[in-house]
């Protein structure tokens, strides 16, 4: 990919997070950009780490999906490769072989079971890979493994990203620090149908497997899987979060330890910021926009309904030309299938409500055109039949995101 310019919606530096301890990392190059830039993320746990994690259901998705998937059940980990460039998905024999070849290779720099690796890819769909591609930029990528630098590492594995991403924070587990910070990639193929894109969260607080299981699978439904950028689900979604027991911190191993829900809170707030991230760099984004559904008749009527409004390329276009067209956000409501009232139907953007009980209002358009100027869109419906509600997070569908697919593998 070309030089892409940094999203207008971007933070404005790299976030200062705290080391984890318990864990080694290093980002190098395997050619897959050429000369450019890294490709390769390497991160290791000498002493071991619990693993959970979630997947894309896509029917396509690639081999290192597939791997992870079935190894995260064993909720051990020694090492971790991520590879950008390209995403080992339809590939067939070859794309088992590649991670044959790079589970081999990483077991025998670290003496770990192969169980204990895992795998990550990202970028063009259905280009095999010489078998020993990943494998054999393992030894020195080993060998150059150090503190992490995370805004190297993020930068390791992004593809069509305009910034890096991370989040992290610090928690005080009865007087011991315990360190969280997670990694992210995404910026296009993003409505995910378990997480999303590439997603390494890392905490030295010492957690059980099953434990730490139950936490991804709390959050991950209101955070990574309430983003839409195009309604494309990736064939490499892939959320993994480690948690080494290096800070020193007892172990957490029931859910009912009340440092649990600490911890859980902690990993929802950075899952949301990571997905919040990934929207306002959706591919060409300008503006990021929420939406909120209220009075569905339940909170997955009201998820339907709310996706059916950010996946609308007249909606999307219609906020990118920052023009209120509400006329769209009902016809997208109606699209959705589900239980509404049209009599009771309402719509308001920012501050403003534009139709209130199934019809038009006065409202203050120079408000409202106030709104839609700004960089962050506020969009509420109440479809009046019950108490469902949910919240989904899109973007606009500008020129750009053309311009980026249109150039994506040229």
């Amino acid at each position: 990919m070309k030089n892409l310019p940094v999203s207008p919606l971007a933070p404005a530096a790299f976030p200062t997070l705290p080391p984890v301890a318990g864990m080694r990392a290093s980002a190098s190059r395997i050619g897959l950009y050429g000369r450019t830039r890294n490709d390769l993320m390497t991160v290791v746990f000498p002493d071991g780490a619990s693993v959970a994690g979630a997947f894309t259901r896509s029917a396509t998705r690639s081999a290192d999906v597939e791997w992870c998937a079935a190894q995260v059940k064993q909720g051990h980990a020694r090492a971790l490769v991520v590879n950008a460039g390209n995403s080992n998905a339809f590939t067939g024999p070859a794309g088992l072989a590649k991670n044959a070849a790079t589970v081999a290779e990483m077991c025998r720099l670290m003496g770990c079971a192969d169980h204990e690796v895992f795998l990550a890819a990202t970028g063009v769909i259905g280009a095999p890979l010489p078998p020993a591609t990943v494998a054999d930029a393992l030894p020195s990528a080993v060998e150059a493994l150090g503190a992490p630098d995370w805004e190297s590492l993020a930068r390791a594995f992004s593809t069509t990203d305009t910034f890096p991403k991370a989040a992290g924070t610090t928690l005080d587990l009865d007087g011991t620090a315990v360190n969280v910070v997670g990694l992210a990639k995404g910026s296009g193929m993003i409505a995910p149908n378990m997480a999303t894109m590439l997603v390494f969260v890392f905490t030295d607080a010492a957690i059980a497997p099953d434990v730490l299981q139950a936490m991804v699978s709390a959050h991950v439904e209101t955070t990574f899987n309430a983003i839409t950028v195009d309604s494309d689900t990736s064939t490499s979604d892939t959320l993994l979060v480690f948690a080494t027991g290096a800070s020193g911190a007892a172990p957490i191993t029931m859910p009912s330890d009340p440092r649990a829900a600490l911890v859980s809170e902690a990993l929802r707030g950075i899952f949301h910021d990571l997905a919040m991230q990934v929207v306002r760099d959706g591919e060409g984004a300008q503006k990021l926009i929420q939406i909120e559904v209220q009075g569905a008749a339940d909170n997955i009527s009201a998820r339907t309904i709310g996706f059916a409004i950010a996946n609308s390329p007249l909606v999307k276009t219609a906020i990118a030309g920052e023009d209120a067209n509400w006329g769209r956000v009902v016809m997208a409501v109606g699209k959705a299938g589900e239980p509404i009232s049209v009599d009771q139907l309402s719509l308001r953007f920012g501050g403003q409500w534009t139709a209130r009980a199934g019809g038009a209002v006065a409202y203050d358009a120079d408000q409202v055109d106030i709104h839609m100027r700004g960089q962050i869109i506020d969009i509420l419906v109440d479809v009046g039949v019950g108490n469902g509600q949910a919240k989904v997070w899109t973007c606009d569908l500008t020129h750009g995101y053309i311009s980026i697919n249109g150039d994506y593998r040229s």
